[in-house]
Formats: structure tokens, C-alpha cells, sequence
């Protein structure tokens, strides 16, 4: 597979986009974090597949329907293009805590979905978030926790209990400088 096995996994909210904190109900709300899209475009230009893995439990309360969603995808994708970067693919679970399904982050259903679309084991695979889930979904298939200082990140690092190993940078940027 060459360079097909090179592939990085990013929460959408406080990683690539300002957010993490409250929904974002529409296209306008969508707002990328500074040096978030040159980064996705250096990631690309080092033959990475790029994956975002996300919780949009919005969806599962009615307070977003698919139709935004695919709206706010689609700015994203475009915003990430005009900055010559690209996302391969984008997962969500769109289920509420309460349904209890397997691809809720923490849980690792959402990343195994991941790995059987892409046939890339994540062992080792850098996953990128702002919260703890993002990091124990990560911990517990194998795959490098990464956690970033935007969105929750502050808050997340400032209450403990990482997963051994995690990794801690300032933003999306900082970390894509040091893995490139």
C-alpha cells in the first residue's frame, strides 16, 4: 500500500474549526482555527489521508438536521480545498449519549469503521483531539493520543487523567510541524 498506510485521524470541533463549546447549527457558524487548513494542507503534500472522526450528537437531539450537517461538511471541504488541502473522508456518530451505540467517542466503533474503509491498522495512527474521549477512543484501539490546546484542550489537559502516552501540543499546526 506505500504511502496509503500514512493516515491521520482529527476531531472536527476545537481541532480543525473554533467550537468544541456549543453547536454549530449552520454553514455560517463554521469557523476554522487559525493555521488549521494550512496545516490539513501540509498533512496532504506528506501523502497523508486525512479523516475526521466526530461526535455530532446535535443530530440524534434535533437540533441539526443532515441536510445542515452535509452543508457545514461541505463549507469545510471547500474552505480546506481553497487552502490546497483535502479530507479523504468525514465519520460521525450522530447518536445522543443515552443510545448507548458503539460509534459514540469514547467508544471505538467510529475509528474500527475507519480502519476497515481505509484497511489501515490504527495502531500507532496519530489521532487529534480537543477532548478526553477523542484521546481514550484513541488509548484504547491502539492509536496515538494527541491532544491539542484548542477548543476544550486547556480544560481537557487541566483536569488529568490523560491516557498514558498522549501527546500535548498548542494547536493542529504545532503538532503537523513536528510529525512532518
Amino acid at each position: 500500500m506505500g504511502t496509503a498506510s500514512k493516515l491521520i485521524i482529527l476531531e472536527r470541533d476545537g481541532v480543525i474549526n473554533r467550537g468544541g463549546h456549543q453547536f454549530i447549527k449552520n454553514p455560517n457558524g463554521w469557523k476554522p482555527m487559525p493555521g488549521s487548513l494550512e496545516a490539513i494542507a501540509r498533512l496532504v503534500q506528506a501523502d497523508y489521508r486525512i479523516v475526521v472522526a466526530t461526535n455530532q450528537s446535535a443530530v440524534g437531539r434535533s437540533l441539526l438536521d443532515m441536510h445542515t450537517l452535509n452543508a457545514i461538511h461541505g463549507k469545510m471541504h471547500k474552505m480546506v480545498a481553497e487552502a490546497a488541502g483535502r479530507i479523504d473522508a468525514i465519520f460521525y456518530c450522530p447518536h445522543t449519549m443515552e443510545m448507548d451505540c458503539s460509534c459514540r467517542k469514547p467508544k471505538t466503533g467510529m475509528l474500527e469503521s475507519i480502519s476497515m474503509r481505509f484497511k489501515v491498522n490504527l495502531k500507532g495512527v496519530p489521532i487529534v483531539g480537543d477532548a478526553l474521549p477523542d484521546l481514550e477512543s484513541a488509548a484504547s484501539i491502539g492509536a496515538q493520543p494527541v491532544l491539542v490546546l484548542t477548543g476544550k484542550g486547556e480544560k481537557t489537559l487541566s483536569r488529568g487523567g490523560l491516557p498514558e502516552g498522549t501527546l500535548v501540543y498548542r494547536d493542529l499546526a504545532a503538532f503537523v510541524s513536528t510529525l512532518i
